[in-house]
């Protein structure tokens, strides 16, 4: 029997804006004198969603995973998340300290990589871990996309992750975790759910890996959601792609604190 398709609801802030672009129309037709308020009514409006968009973890925008559900946490479970891969010199690495610990991750990965490198992404399921969408191509641009090139974003890598491992993807993370309204309807119509993070330690752009360390070992709690990044990692002084040094002592830390590190997918269910 096929599944209902999802129905959107708009949340609270989008259905205030809509209703607000709707009050400031007709004042403009009704009283044209009064277009420049009514016009900078909307422009203050746009501005508060464009900030909104510009906050990863917010739930503004609609449902956002930023930390796992209460039943997850219940379980004393985390998720430890890795994006912007795969990548063939990191993510091997990555794979095989996972499995050191026993833990499992979730790999949120770019469409045009896994293309690249679709053995490395089946080589991610195969041993126990989550592939997820995190768009395409990862354009920097994604945040100012209209409904159709986030469409068309989405649906490549969902299709392209798919072919590839054989599992459809149930999560999706915006380049950078900056979106705008648009996302929220496209990913009910696609059946995705929308995951940010609780902790983060700015992997890409922080060579300092006891600084990196630092800052996730603060937010390593039940239900937390991790982000690293096996793709586009800063390196440390010598060299070393920031996740290999961190990864070990945040794995430790969770063993030691009983809390078991599992997919998104899992997480769910």
């Amino acid at each position: 029997m096929p599944r209902p398709e999802p129905h959107w609801h708009a949340n609270p802030l989008v259905r205030a804006s809509l209703a607000l672009h709707g009050l400031a129309l007709a004042a403009a037709v009704a009283a044209p004198p009064l277009w420049p308020w009514a016009l900078a009514v909307v422009v203050a409006n746009h501005a508060l969603l464009a900030g909104v968009g510009l906050w990863p973890r917010s739930h503004w925008l609609g449902p956002n995973w930023s930390r796992l559900p209460a039943a997850a946490t219940a379980r004393n479970e985390i998720a430890l998340t890795i994006d912007d891969g795969p990548d063939p010199q990191v993510t091997p690495q990555v794979l095989d300290l996972l499995d050191r610990y026993a833990a499992r991750a979730t790999f949120f990965c770019i469409g045009d990589k896994a293309a690249r490198y679709p053995e490395l992404c089946r080589e991610i399921v195969r041993r126990g871990h989550a592939v997820e969408n995190h768009s395409q191509r990862h354009r920097h641009n994604f945040s100012v996309m209209g409904p159709r090139g986030m469409t068309r974003e989405i649906q490549a890598a969902q299709d392209t992750l798919t072919a590839i491992t054989g599992q459809r993807p149930l999560f999706f993370r915006a380049p950078a975790g900056l979106r705008n309204p648009f996302l929220d309807p496209l990913l009910t119509r696609m059946d995705l759910r929308l995951a940010s993070w609780s902790v983060r330690g700015f992997d890409t752009r922080v060579g300092d890996a006891q600084q990196v360390t630092h800052k996730l070992l603060n937010g390593l709690k039940a239900g937390a959601i991790v982000l690293l990044h096996d793709g586009n990692a800063a390196r440390t002084p010598g060299g070393i792609p920031v996740i290999l040094e961190v990864l070990p002592a945040v794995l430790a830390c969770a063993a030691a604190a009983r809390l078991k590190p599992v997919t998104l997918p899992e997480a769910l269910a």
